[in-house]
């Protein structure tokens, strides 16, 4: 695959984290980069550019008089970040002209292809709703378990583009790519790829759920395509016309999938007969999301030929990231566990269901995706629910469709400023002066410990699995996660103290 962008002028759509990382990449490989982004408005925020020689826009001067979006003259390609949507009007316009729209995986892997870094890498891409991260971290701890340079990176931190100028340089690219990232790098073809679960997710920007199901399959087109069998989206996926497919089962593995059988995670689909690989007590994250990470993690690896007992010691090596399934705090004996990064239903019903019995803490920006299933689901595993912000009401409507019996909570701020509690059928109440999120989340950890003591089964965790976003209230799921972390340690801490 040739490419050559010397003296192309390009705009690049977005001028954050990626935007960055694709000018610098553009810049190397000779092209003219130009910046758009709605923040240039303040001309501070793109002084960095400026200095650089790279010119930058805001949207506003490619829209015309009469609200249609034009093509800045002489752009032959757009590069975009990923939360750009298709029915962008300047992205309309591109496709209406003819001018090719890339995202920043599709440039880099088409730099990668082309030779401009030295030989291409091989690429291992992960993609699902939920256990991205938590995946693409296992497969590059097993690639350095087996003494090879490999580079976790996409939508994991490091973008691509950087990755491919990284020194040391890395052989192999662990690629977490969102479902963005896809729609925008048709060309992508992975040695392996896969799609560990498919649910109801970022249907805002695809449209529907078909659409964001389509953009998953991007990942399965290339030599070997891997799918989460147990998973019913997953499963449904089409795999390239060309592609080996490979699935994975938390049971007994059928020839060419892996699986799991007497306990032991084993391989039936590369090499001959059964060959064990690892102990699923020694998998960390425990539980099944856990060891369904783990089974993609080992596929990806044995599809390029890295042996069993590497992908033991990777395992065995990787640690989980912070706020996935973190116990933060313990008080008689009930775990306070920290999952913000369950950003969505489906992860949200992964996380409960890895416990016997939970108060659940959840709420945030739903995106659209409905909480039915997960409260339907769950609901023998619910001792109680405290539902926090903006779309905290679906929940509290899915309770009382599903689960009526179960106790529910809302914590929200008041109209005057005050932190509100409110349980279902009784009066709202001021429990806080200051309606800052931490004191939100504070009320909300104290109302769930309230509902465990209540709870006569007895409860195991007191879980913050929001399924939802948490810009509504936090910076992001790490903010939301640690404030969770300091709400439970001041309970634990309050009650030692007694």
């Amino acid at each position: 695959m040739g490419l050559s962008l010397e003296h192309t002028r390009v705009l690049v759509a977005g001028g954050r984290a990626t935007g960055v990382a694709v000018v610098d990449l553009l810049l190397e490989l000779g092209a003219k980069p130009e910046v758009m982004d709605q923040t240039f408005a303040d001309p501070q925020a793109g002084a960095d550019f400026v200095r650089r020689g790279v010119p930058v826009h805001t949207p506003e001067e490619f829209v015309a008089d009469d609200g249609t979006a034009g093509l800045p003259e002489g752009i032959e390609l757009i590069v975009v970040s990923p939360g750009f949507r298709p029915d962008t009007p300047l992205l309309v316009a591109a496709a209406a002209a003819g001018t090719p729209v890339w995202g920043d995986v599709e440039l880099a892997w088409r730099a990668d292809r082309a030779g401009l870094f030295g030989p291409a890498r091989t690429w291992l891409v992960i993609t699902g709703t939920n256990g991205k991260t938590t995946t693409t971290g296992m497969i590059e701890s097993i690639v350095t378990a087996a003494g090879q340079s490999g580079l976790a990176c996409g939508n994991i931190g490091l973008t691509v583009a950087d990755a491919l100028r990284a020194e040391p340089r890395a052989d192999v690219l662990c690629v977490e790519i969102s479902s963005f990232q896809l729609h925008w790098a048709p060309s992508v073809r992975p040695d392996a790829g896969v799609v560990l679960n498919v649910a109801d997710d970022h249907l805002d920007w695809h449209g529907s759920r078909e659409a964001y199901a389509e953009a998953k399959a991007g990942a399965l087109t290339g030599r070997v395509a891997v799918v989460g069998e147990d998973d019913a989206g997953a499963a449904a996926l089409p795999v390239g016309p060309d592609s080996r497919r490979v699935g994975f089962t938390l049971g007994a593995p059928r020839p060419g999938m892996l699986g799991i059988v007497d306990g032991t995670l084993v391989d039936c689909a590369f090499g001959d007969g059964t060959l064990a690989m690892i102990p699923a007590a020694d998998v960390r994250p425990a539980g099944p999301s856990g060891l369904s990470d783990a089974l993609a993690a080992a596929a990806l690896a044995r599809a390029v030929g890295i042996d069993p007992e590497a992908v033991a010691r990777g395992l065995r090596a990787y640690r989980p990231a912070a706020h996935r399934g973190q116990v933060v705090a313990r008080i008689d004996g009930v775990a306070f566990v920290d999952d913000s990064k369950a950003t969505n239903p489906h992860a949200a019903h992964a996380a409960v269901v890895a416990h016997e019995r939970v108060v659940l803490i959840a709420g945030g920006l739903l995106k659209g995706a409905p909480v039915d299933d997960l409260i339907a689901g769950t609901v023998s595993r619910l001792a109680g629910v405290v539902a926090i912000g903006r779309d905290r009401q679906i929940i509290l409507d899915a309770i009382a469709r599903h689960a009526p019996e179960v106790p529910a909570v809302t914590v929200f701020t008041g109209d005057d400023g005050s932190v509100m509690t409110q349980r279902t059928g009784e009066r709202a109440r001021a429990v806080s002066a200051t309606g800052s999120s931490d004191a939100v989340m504070s009320q909300a950890v104290g109302a769930a410990w309230e509902l465990a003591q209540a709870d006569s089964p007895g409860v195991d965790a007191v879980l913050l699995a929001p399924a939802a976003a948490s810009l509504d209230m936090f910076a992001g799921y790490p903010q939301r996660g640690d404030s969770f972390a300091a709400a439970a340690t001041a309970l634990a801490d309050s009650r030692a103290n007694r």
